[in-house]
Formats: structure tokens, sequence, C-alpha cells
């Protein structure tokens, strides 16, 4: 217990975001959004068209946040190990896993040797978020008051990235307390079950009633698992498609030369 009390202190000490804006950060934020042009169609989706990628990511953001915060935060307390502080210690070898996987020194170093254009997008995930919350008051995050750009380079989902869902945070437990009576924990049925995963599925043109070539992507996730969301800019980009809370690109999709999904299924 006394070496769970100090790793949850451990893992909650990290420095707090500032809830402030300096009047040259509004300023800058405000000119980027009246860059941005968002149409919602009659389900909600929203269309959205910028100058550059850049734009477009920034908007994404704003609009994620605006249907759903709570998710995207929810998704980077998970992704960067920060958990424990929202829900407590039954968090804490949940948050430790995810920091064992990547911690913020390592994503802040990739961040800075990041090229150009990636720096571009993920500063306009970070800016589009805090402008969200700098234009709603009202809105009272849990913990993360201020996101920064190196948080989606921890974003960890298994189909395009480390799968650390697999390792047992119980025997990350029993390893960390030398706790005998626990060091075998029994969990491999949990991990080595029958395989299972996501799945999809490509219509070609001639097996499909409308004679268009037809994709069929995870149709086993619930109906707001992922948010649907175009992004258009003047620097080509032209996608459709679903984007996992808090991602700042389209997932899964197409545009007007392809489409893609992600299976975990390795199908």
């Amino acid at each position: 217990m006394r070496l769970s009390s100090i790793l949850f202190a451990v893992l909650c000490a990290v420095p707090a975001f500032s809830q402030s804006v300096s009047q040259a950060e509004m300023a800058r934020w405000q000119q980027q959004a009246n860059q941005i042009t968002i149409i919602r169609d009659s389900y909600g989706v929203p269309h959205i068209y910028g100058k550059t990628d850049a734009d477009v990511v920034f908007g994404l953001l704003y609009t994620q946040c605006e249907d759903d915060f709570d998710r995207v935060e929810t998704n980077y307390l998970d992704a960067i190990g920060r958990l424990a502080e929202v829900d407590g210690e039954a968090a804490l070898y949940h948050d430790l896993r995810a920091r064992l996987f990547m911690d913020s020194t390592q994503a802040i170093a990739v961040y800075k040797k990041s090229p150009a254009w990636m720096k571009k997008l993920l500063d306009a995930f970070a800016d589009g978020t805090n402008y969200y919350l700098a234009t709603h008051p009202g809105v009272k995050p849990k913990l993360l008051k201020r996101f920064q750009p190196w948080m989606p380079l921890m974003f960890s989902e298994g189909s395009i990235g480390g799968n650390i869902s697999v390792v047992s945070t119980e025997r990350l437990k029993a390893f960390y307390t030398n706790n005998k009576s626990t060091s075998w924990i029994n969990d491999f049925e949990k991990y080595e079950r029958e395989p299972v995963g996501s799945n999809g599925f490509a219509i070609a043109p001639a097996k499909s009633a409308t004679k268009n070539a037809l994709l069929l992507i995870n149709p086993h996730t619930s109906f707001y698992f992922r948010s649907e969301v175009q992004m258009v800019s003047d620097a080509g980009l032209n996608a459709y498609g679903a984007v996992t809370w808090g991602q700042f690109f389209i997932y899964q999709g197409f545009n007007q030369h392809c489409g893609w999904m992600h299976t975990s299924s390795s199908a």
C-alpha cells in the first residue's frame, strides 16, 4: 500500500497547466479561426474548410470539443497516463502502463525533432482545443485545462500503433509490489483467448448495386464511438470519414482517390 501511495504521488507530480490566455495568444487563435469555415449538414456532421491543413486540424479539434469535450479529455487522460488524478488509485497501474510505453519527456523530444509540417499540425491540434476552452468558459475540464502539442504523440491505438491494452495491469501491480501471493497472475485466458478484433470489408464495383466500390469499416463499433467529419484545405486535402475523439486526422474514410481502414485482427 505504501508503494502504491508513492507511485500515485509520483505519477500525479505533473506541472499544472495555466488557464490564463494572453491577449497575443487569443489574437493569434482568432486570426486562424477567421480563416476556417465550418458547415454542419442536416445530420450535424461538420464539413471543415481552410487554407492550410493546419487550419482544418484547428477546426477539427474545435468541432470535436463542441460535440463531446468530455470524450476528448478522457481519451487524453488515458493516453498520457493521468487518469488516477481523476479516478483515484484504482487507475494507478493503468497510468503506469501508459507511461512505461511513452512518457511526456519522450513525447516532447519527438515533437521537438518533428519536421516543420508535422509541428504545424500538432500546434493546430493544441490551438484548436485551447481556443475552444478559452471561448467556452462554462466548460469545466476534469483536469486538462490546457492542451499541449506533444500530447497526440502519446495517443496509443492498437490498430495504428502500440496496443498497450494487452499488457496486464495486474501483472504490473504484482511486479512493483513484489507481492509473492500475486507474483503469478493467472490471467492468460484474458489475453490469449480465441483471436478477436475489428474487421472491415471491401466491395468491388461489380458486386454493388450502385456499381461503386464500397468499404464497410468496423461495422461492429457503436454509433458514436467515433465522430464523422469532412476536412478540406486549399493545399489539396479533401477527406471524409471517422475520427477517434481527440485525434487530429481522419482515422478511416476516403478521398477522391481511395479509401482506407484499420483493423486490429491482422486481417
